[in-house]
């Protein structure tokens, strides 16, 4: 198993294919129930999320998924590094905005995670850029 793991020095490549894995379980989640998107965007009347939306979202989270995926077996590409890295600026851009500007979210677990794996993300991303991009 271990010889499908990204081979690159260090943890990001590690981490950002585990992200990926985890968007893909979110994206089947949206493609089959509006259950946990509703938990997400809790504050507005559940029927004003629709199948479409999530199917939406699903789609966004697909494709974050594959350029997370393909950063992590490409962690010294600067081009897949700055897209990866693009990709959770616009996640917390996202997130941040439902919680603070639309209010469509409150904090809790739904809207946490997704801000938590962004920040991080972006933080570790942005310090090690020099050890990964040379």
């Amino acid at each position: 198993m271990s010889y499908h793991l990204p081979t690159s020095a260090g943890w990001l490549a590690h981490w950002q294919l585990l992200v990926a894995a985890s968007a893909v379980f979110n994206t089947v989640q949206n493609f089959c129930t509006l259950k946990l998107t509703r938990r997400l965007y809790n504050n507005v009347p559940a029927p004003t999320i629709t199948a479409l939306q999530a199917r939406t979202f699903a789609v966004w989270t697909l494709t974050s998924a594959v350029v997370r995926a393909y950063a992590a077996y490409n962690i010294n590409n600067k081009i897949m590094y700055d897209m990866a890295f693009l990709t959770y600026l616009i996640a917390f851009a996202h997130f941040s905005s439902e919680l603070l500007i639309f209010r469509t979210a409150s904090i809790n677990v739904a809207v946490l995670s997704p801000v938590i794996v962004s920040t991080t993300s972006l933080v570790w991303m942005f310090t090690q850029y020099d050890f990964y991009v040379r």
